[in-house]
């Protein structure tokens, strides 16, 4: 490790997720909370944190298991499993910016979108996936990366945020999901890794119908990954971050 990696992380310490008081989530599509930090934000909604849910597309061409239910009908139908898979977790703040899933939207959209919600519940800590993994492909996961770093870094500025509408809000950090560079640990209790399965598995049944092989594989992966995150944790399940704080969001080339 490098001397200025290692003066890094004395004098500006990636922040402990846990941390927070406010926080929001954000998903690509109804489903990829759930699957990337659903036992994490069951765990902070025990914790009485404030949680707000802020899904981006509406989810209408994931009808792969959707038993013929397609376009408008299956985003209402995504839109009302999001509902229920948030209130499972203990969420209640559920927004929705209701654009096309399939990246049929303006970035501009999405970040005028994500500014004014940031602007409406100030969290500290934003989550988002990680657009910088190399392995990524899906449009809309790489756009909602991107434009949560974008406001993530933003947020605090007022003349900024006042071009979006909105107030300045003072977010400490960014948490990345879906990640393949965790620098941070978040253990759960099996009971918060159980209300992530159900909540992906009973809630989002459009996507993981009983039996379909993306529920038994993704099952499998789930508990694959929070055994992985746990044997680093000393715990039975953990979730893993990428996680920014303020210093190393601008100018800190340094992977910490």
């Amino acid at each position: 490790m490098g001397l200025t990696k290692q003066v890094l992380k004395i004098a500006a310490p990636v922040p402990k997720v846990e941390s927070f008081s406010r926080y929001l989530f954000i998903g690509p599509h109804p489903d990829d909370i759930e699957l990337g930090c659903g036992a994490t934000a069951a765990q902070l909604a025990a914790a009485g944190k404030q949680i707000t849910f802020l899904i981006l597309t509406d989810g209408r061409y994931g009808d792969g298991h959707s038993g013929g239910v397609k376009g408008d009908a299956l985003a209402a139908l995504r839109k009302e499993e999001a509902v229920k898979a948030a209130a499972h977790l203990g969420v209640k703040d559920v927004r929705f910016l209701d654009l096309c899933d399939g990246g049929f939207y303006s970035y501009e959209d999405l970040v005028m979108g994500i500014a004014r919600t940031v602007g409406a519940c100030g969290p500290e800590l934003i989550f988002a996936p990680d657009p910088a993994t190399g392995r990524e492909l899906h449009i809309d996961h790489l756009r909602a990366g991107w434009a949560a770093s974008h406001i993530a870094h933003m947020a605090p500025y007022p003349g900024i945020m006042e071009r979006y509408g909105v107030p300045a809000a003072d977010v400490k950090g960014i948490a990345y999901y879906m990640t393949a560079r965790p620098n941070r640990f978040v253990k759960v209790t099996p009971e918060q890794f159980r209300l992530q399965n159900e909540a992906i598995f009973t809630c989002h049944k459009s996507q993981f119908p009983d039996g379909s092989d993306d529920a038994k594989q993704f099952a499998t992966y789930l508990k694959l990954r929070s055994a992985d995150f746990g044997l680093r944790t000393l715990s039975r399940h953990a979730e893993g971050f990428r996680v920014l704080g303020k210093t190393h969001m601008h100018c800190v080339p340094e992977k910490i």
